[in-house]
Formats: structure tokens, C-alpha cells, sequence
């Protein structure tokens, strides 16, 4: 029997996982720093959907979660780019200044112009996924984030693409070398919101059965 988006099964309710997403509102969730969005209930899912002269800003969770197992499902239009992050906290410009990025994109389009940690599952300017487990645009992807007591691992369509420890020594060599060696909230408090990245390329992004464990 088929499963009902943006419903919980008997099996995720015994383990413990809560719906995030109800299918029709956007309750439990808000912009980051409560900024202009352009975010909309469309189709049983969440989309970010192009303005002109628009201000963007992401989406985030009311709650903030520190270990967790967090289930979600998404599609993109040609050139979108997007992405989830978690650990976020309101303190800095935008949210990926303190929260870690699972990077969301349209890697076909973008092939030859970008590095492996820019492609979807890559923990962002972090990690490159170990393969290439995205389906094509327009159809379907689940992505899984585990975050349990620093150790990190990133999901794409059953596979486990990223694995990362927050602190580590080598995680600490690519953050003081690369893209957040000048965000000195990056990944530190430890726990966070939840964000869903707003309108950052040239498609839409939608994103439904939202489903979460705390861990």
C-alpha cells in the first residue's frame, strides 16, 4: 500500500519520529530573523518560489534540535540551488554563518564549473560525497541527516554519501582552510534550527514528508 505524503507510519511512530510538515501549513516553521520570505504551501509541499525584487531569506524550524535523524524528500526545477541546514542559530547575517550545509543543486548543469564539496549531499565547502546517488531533475529525492553527538553522516536516496565528525582534526583543518575560516559561529553551538535554503539559484525547490527523531 502506497504511503501518504506528509504522514507518519506506524513503524516511524513507534521509533519515535515527528512530522514537521503537515501537508498544508507552514506551523512550526518561520523565516530566519523573521525576514520577507517568499515561501508557499504548493502542491502538499514546501516551495520557494521566484520574486521579482524579492528579499529572500530562509526558512527555519521554530524548535531547535541538537542529535537527531531527520527525513525529508525534495525535487528541483533545472539551475536550482539550494540546500538544509541544521544547527543554525539567528545570530549572524544569514544561517549558513553558523549552521553546516547538505548542499541541494542541479549538479548536471552545473558539471565542469563546480568542486565535489558543491555537489547535492556534500557537506557544503566541508566534504564531497564519496558517489553520484542524485536522480535526475524533476523527480523525487530522500536525503537523511544524522547528526548524534558531533558525528554527522548525510544520505542520498539510501545511500551514505558524507561522513564528518564536528571537531575532528581534519574537520578542523578544512574549516581553518577553507570557505569558514572567517565565520567563527560555524558549527559551534552545537545545537540549532533547522533551515531550508530560500531562492538561491535560477528553479524552484520543493520539499515535503518532513520527519524527525530526536536521538
Amino acid at each position: 500500500m502506497p504511503v501518504t505524503d506528509n504522514t507518519l507510519t506506524t513503524n516511524e511512530v513507534a521509533q519515535g519520529f515527528t512530522l514537521l510538515f503537515n501537508g498544508n501549513t507552514l506551523t512550526g516553521w518561520r523565516t530566519y530573523q523573521h525576514k520577507p520570505g517568499s515561501w508557499a504551501v504548493e502542491d502538499n509541499a514546501i516551495s520557494c518560489r521566484k520574486m521579482e525584487n524579492a528579499l529572500y531569506a530562509d526558512l527555519i524550524t521554530e524548535a531547535v534540535y541538537e542529535n537527531f535523524e531527520l527525513h525529508i524528500d525534495w525535487k528541483i526545477e533545472p539551475l536550482a540551488n539550494s540546500g538544509i541546514m541544521y544547527m543554525v542559530t539567528e545570530e549572524y547575517e544569514e544561517s549558513y554563518l553558523s549552521g553546516p550545509e547538505y548542499q541541494i543543486l542541479d549538479d548536471e548543469a552545473h558539471k565542469g564549473k563546480i568542486e565535489g564539496w558543491q555537489k547535492t549531499a556534500a557537506a557544503y565547502a566541508i566534504q564531497s560525497p564519496n558517489e553520484d546517488a542524485l536522480k535526475p531533475v524533476g523527480e523525487w529525492n530522500h536525503t537523511v541527516i544524522i547528526v548524534n553527538n558531533c558525528h554527522v553522516e548525510h544520505w542520498l536516496n539510501n545511500k551514505k554519501v558524507v561522513e564528518y565528525k564536528i571537531g575532528s582534526e581534519s574537520w578542523q583543518s578544512v574549516v581553518a582552510n577553507g570557505k569558514w575560516k572567517d565565520a567563527p559561529g560555524y558549527a559551534k553551538t552545537g545545537k540549532g534550527h533547522i533551515a531550508l535554503q530560500d531562492y538561491h539559484g535560477d528553479g524552484k525547490v520543493w520539499y515535503k514528508n518532513i520527519k524527525l527523531r530526536v536521538l
